[in-house]
């Protein structure tokens, strides 16, 4: 099995284990490993503008979605999340795709191990 497919897996692995979470939360929520290798809520997708958590996930840039000035806060959590084993509350904006409007929200990130690889886990809530 190639790096990719690992990947791949994880991802399809600890969307499957969170699916309780991701379905009943009020929160947008998305799980994060790298650029490829990602999964969202459909409250997370909605609160940007995608059609489908699916849309989302197939997007090879997520932090485009980050208004540009927020965005060095948001690499900072996750390196603290994935690094340092540290969660984080912050203050972003994040772009909605259909307006192209800034969306004020609270993002709470924290590390999570799934099968011996630590990826962040997102909770958004709109500010």
């Amino acid at each position: 099995m190639t790096q990719e497919q690992h990947h791949e897996t994880l991802t399809k692995g600890i969307t499957k284990e969170l699916k309780p979470i991701m379905d009943k939360s009020p929160q947008g929520i998305y799980v994060y490993l790298d650029d490829t290798h990602k999964a969202c809520n459909k409250k997370f997708a909605d609160l940007l503008g995608y059609k489908s958590a699916k849309e989302w996930a197939a997007i090879e840039a997520p932090l485009a979605d980050v208004v540009e000035a927020d965005q060095d806060k948001v690499i900072e959590a996750y390196g603290n999340a994935t690094e340092k084993m540290l969660g984080s509350s912050l203050d972003i904006r994040f772009k909605n795709v259909k307006t192209g409007k800034a969306v004020k929200a609270n993002m709470i990130m924290v590390p999570i191990a799934y099968d011996g690889h630590i990826f962040a886990l997102h909770f958004i809530s709109k500010a």
